[in-house]
């Protein structure tokens, strides 16, 4: 379970965030929408761990992880949290299914053992062919699936995209956008797409909206 309590940032002096709560359950996906400038990377980047609230808790299966060192951090993100960005991040000097496989390797995994579930992601997206490719070899849509793929690879227990369609053709976001939903439910992840596209979100099972006074259904 994931529940963000009284979540507050200020940047400057000029608050962005203000008193946002949320609780969310193994298996519900969720999108965050709202104004530019509102909060919604922010909010992101909190629930991350790549920024720390200056008020209120973060936590994930009962760890408050909130206000804990960067060593910890480090292992919270590499071990329970899946990303899946608007620029994909695929890394253009490894392959395909290294790309992939990265996430195991942080865990120190190696040789068949990140290469099996890796390839079996690849499968799973329907790039399974394109392995050994390399990323200068692939459209946007096809990076972005492998990008899904490498969030998935290491049963993350919270995964999180931020606008990871922006970047694409409409019909190639809505195949990416059809394959994150699926993939989150048939994990039993938490996922939590922040966009500002209503076409993206309503693929979400519910859609929250972000304003300066908190998230509102």
């Amino acid at each position: 379970m994931l529940e963000i309590a009284g979540l507050a940032r200020s940047f400057n002096g000029r608050s962005v965030l203000r008193a946002v709560s949320l609780r969310l359950q193994p298996g519900e996906y969720v999108a965050i929408v709202g104004e530019s400038g509102v909060g919604k990377s922010t909010l992101l980047n909190l629930i991350a761990g790549l920024d720390r609230p200056d008020a209120g808790r973060l936590i994930l299966d009962g760890v408050d992880y909130s206000r804990q060192d960067e060593d910890s951090l480090t292992r919270l993100r590499r071990d329970k949290l899946g990303f899946v960005f608007q620029a994909f991040h695929v890394l253009p000097h490894l392959t395909v299914r290294q790309n992939v496989a990265l996430p195991l390797w942080l865990q120190g995994l190696a040789g068949a053992t990140a290469d099996v579930p890796a390839q079996a992601l690849l499968e799973a997206v329907g790039l399974g062919e394109r392995a050994a490719s390399w990323p200068r070899e692939l459209s946007g849509g096809e990076m972005q699936r492998v990008a899904i793929a490498r969030a998935l690879v290491h049963r993350p227990r919270l995964l999180l995209a931020d606008e990871p369609t922006g970047n694409l053709d409409p019909a190639n976001g809505a195949k990416v956008l059809a394959l994150l939903a699926e993939r989150i439910r048939q994990s039993g992840a938490i996922g939590i797409l922040v966009t500002h596209s209503p076409a993206a979100a309503a693929t979400a099972d519910r859609v929250l909206h972000l304003t300066a006074n908190g998230l509102d259904a």
